[in-house]
């Protein structure tokens, strides 16, 4: 497992991640979501969905480099997006991406 997906695994055991659609947009209408992370094989319709929600919500969106099947390992629940609740989380796991996207000459979307 890699540090990004590590890092997510240890936010959901600290109680700092909402995950599936329905709670990442709760959790964004709440303005409790510091970031929302979008695995990078979730449909078109639903990564616009949350995309839009994220906007009004003025949080970031970034799709990472890893698949549904990936996230929800990581996390022990089924998911391919997640929104982190907790400002340190958010910041290390931004970081974490643009990483590992700068080594694989990648820009974070």
């Amino acid at each position: 497992m890699n540090r990004l997906l590590s890092l997510l695994g240890i936010a959901r055991r600290a109680g700092k991640l909402s995950w599936g659609r329905d709670a990442v947009e709760e959790s964004l209408r709440k303005g409790k979501a510091y970031l929302v992370l979008v695995a990078e094989d979730i449909s078109a319709k639903t990564a616009a969905g949350v995309r839009f929600s994220a906007e009004r919500a003025e949080t970031p969106v970034l799709v990472i480099h890893e698949t549904i099947e990936s996230v929800s390992q990581a996390i022990g629940k089924k998911a391919g997006i997640v929104a982190v609740l907790d400002e340190g989380f958010a910041k290390a796991l931004k970081a974490r991406i643009q990483e590992a996207d700068a080594e694989k000459g990648r820009e974070s979307v």
